[in-house]
């Protein structure tokens, strides 16, 4: 298995492996945000990478977003696409570990950062997720829906395994197939909402 550190992830981008970038924003994921009323919402996006979905979230009307990532290069690529957004604050950029992050937010989007994560680290993302999350809290996006392999990232999965994850900590409101997936993922990705518990 790689080492999953900064310098791994930096040398992907570094090197344009970066396969699972879609190259535009996640439809299941701006289709949900575009059903919020609330859009004064604190939003994260953990293991952002390039942060497609960013420029739709600030057209929405969303101006507290924060995104997360372990490599420097996708922050820098959101940074120059969004230089204004940026400087005023609606957008902040924070290169370092998803695990040592302190601050608390409405909303956390998911996107592909749970199955990049080593699958033995998957309990404590949703430890983590359930600190960082105020109460009532969400968390929603997608999961990948294929088999687990050891041969990752990206890391699969199944709806049942997620659900021992994520149960000792939130309510599960919705975890169902994708039927609005990009053609290359169709049928293999689940929507969820989850809800913390408390």
């Amino acid at each position: 298995m790689p080492t999953l550190n900064g310098l791994y992830w930096e040398s992907r981008y570094q090197q344009g492996e970066t396969g699972w970038d879609m190259g535009s924003a996640s439809t299941p994921l701006i289709s949900y945000c575009q059903q919020l009323v609330q859009t004064d919402l604190k939003l994260l996006i953990p293991g952002c990478g390039n942060a497609h979905e960013v420029e739709a979230l600030l057209n929405l009307g969303f101006s507290d977003i924060t995104l997360i990532d372990l490599a420097e290069s996708p922050l820098e690529n959101v940074r120059n696409r969004n230089a204004e957004a940026v400087k005023n604050g609606n957008i902040k950029l924070v290169c370092d570990d998803f695990f040592n992050h302190q601050e608390q937010y409405d909303l956390a989007l998911e996107q592909t950062f749970f199955c990049a994560i080593h699958p033995s680290q998957r309990d404590d993302y949703a430890f983590k997720m359930s600190q960082i999350l105020k109460p009532k809290g969400k968390l929603a996006g997608v999961l990948f829906d294929f088999p687990l392999t050891q041969e990752g990232p990206p890391f699969g999965g199944a709806a049942e395994a997620y659900v021992q994850h994520f149960e000792p900590y939130f309510k599960i409101k919705q975890l169902e197939p994708c039927n609005n997936s990009i053609k290359p993922r169709a049928g293999r990705e689940l929507f969820f909402i989850l809800e913390k518990q408390g």
